[in-house]
């Protein structure tokens, strides 16, 4: 998660939430410059893979980010836990919404997802990135946390442990459910290929 005492930071991000939500609009301003660099790095990491030129820029996509917070409801976000959960679906629908504008204009270039070690295999297609948001939302259907991880793991870089503290649930929980979702996404996005292949070709 960013940098800093989570403890120290929790408090700040927590209270801003909450005038936030109570409609002091002001406090989503005051939240940002507490979470930008974080969210910058996540948004780098996306774009780290991509041509130069590439139209969706890191800043740009934190920029996009804010503009759609501020747009929202004032949702009821009760801490820095709720407050990133938020921040990764909202990066989810961010990135599918682009891939879908750029699959419409038929353009060559794609936007593809950053590698992890939990699905290596993950975007090496161009079809991937939305592929995957349809994938999750089925996966949710059947097992909702294990989609929640899954998003928090990709779309805002948390590590297997800032996961767990996120959602309130041990390591071991989070790596077992990531073990069910790495196997059930590959059957759902690679259904003719060996998941263990898969794995095996993706490693280092």
């Amino acid at each position: 998660m960013p940098a800093g005492n989570p403890d120290a930071e929790g408090l700040p991000i927590t209270q801003l939430l909450a005038d936030w939500h109570g409609g002091r609009n002001e406090a989503l301003r005051e939240l940002l410059p507490l979470v930008y660099n974080r969210l910058l790095q996540v948004a780098q990491s996306f774009m780290r893979r991509e041509r130069s030129g590439h139209t969706l820029q890191p800043t740009a996509l934190v920029g996009e980010l804010y503009l759609r917070l501020a747009s929202a409801t004032s949702p009821d976000l009760k801490s820095r836990e709720h407050f990133y959960s938020f921040c990764a679906r909202t990066m989810r629908w961010i990135l599918t919404d682009h891939a879908r504008r750029r699959e419409a204009e038929k353009r060559q270039a794609h936007l593809q997802l950053p590698l992890t070690d939990d699905i290596p295999w993950l975007g090496a297609r161009p079809s991937d990135t939305l592929d995957l948001d349809r994938a999750l939302s089925k996966l949710a259907e059947i097992d909702a946390r294990a989609a929640h991880i899954v998003e928090l793991r990709i779309y805002l870089g948390c590590t297997a442990e800032e996961a767990a503290g996120i959602l309130n649930i041990s390591k071991p929980t989070v790596d077992r459910s990531l073990t069910i979702a790495r196997a059930w996404l590959c059957r759902e996005l690679r259904p003719d290929e060996d998941f263990h292949q898969l794995s095996a070709d993706a490693a280092p």
